[in-house]
């Protein structure tokens, strides 16, 4: 591997550090800036799980998110430059999610592909994968998927 290509995974590590800190101190305008303008997030395994282009994405989590308290944990990293301008990533995931009446706690896999955009890393396709869920309600129920 040259040294190149580890500037590249290097900068690619730091833009998926954005993009949970980001999320999770709730600076939308600047998470939007972790994606392309065409870019998709899927996050559960239905078809209606997924939002496309960023003012989407940005809009659909601010709005799911809006009165939660959040820790994002991606480690891990397994990036491939797949080209002069293309990479993929696969990340092991953490989440902690507390909602009124509801906390989750998430296990799995970030799936993503990157593009270089006017010379900075872009996710353009991200895919969350969750192998575990545990779920506590308010009335302290507690479950998993």
């Amino acid at each position: 591997m040259e040294v190149s290509e580890l500037v590249e995974i290097e900068e690619i590590k730091q833009l998926k550090a954005r993009y949970f800190r980001f999320m999770d101190q709730k600076r939308w305008d600047e998470w939007g800036d972790v994606f392309t303008e065409d870019a998709t997030l899927q996050y559960g395994p239905n078809p209606g799980d997924i939002f496309e282009g960023r003012d989407r994405i940005v809009e659909g989590l601010r709005n799911v998110l809006k009165d939660a308290l959040t820790a994002h944990h991606g480690q891990m990293p397994e990036i491939e430059i797949t080209g002069d301008a293309t990479a993929t990533g696969i990340w092991a995931m953490f989440d902690y999610v507390e909602m009124p009446g509801i906390t989750l706690k998430g296990y799995g896999h970030y799936e993503e592909e990157y593009i270089k955009d006017d010379g900075k890393w872009k996710i353009r396709n991200l895919r969350l994968t969750r192998l575990r869920v545990d779920i506590k309600t308010e009335a302290g129920e507690d479950g998993s998927e």
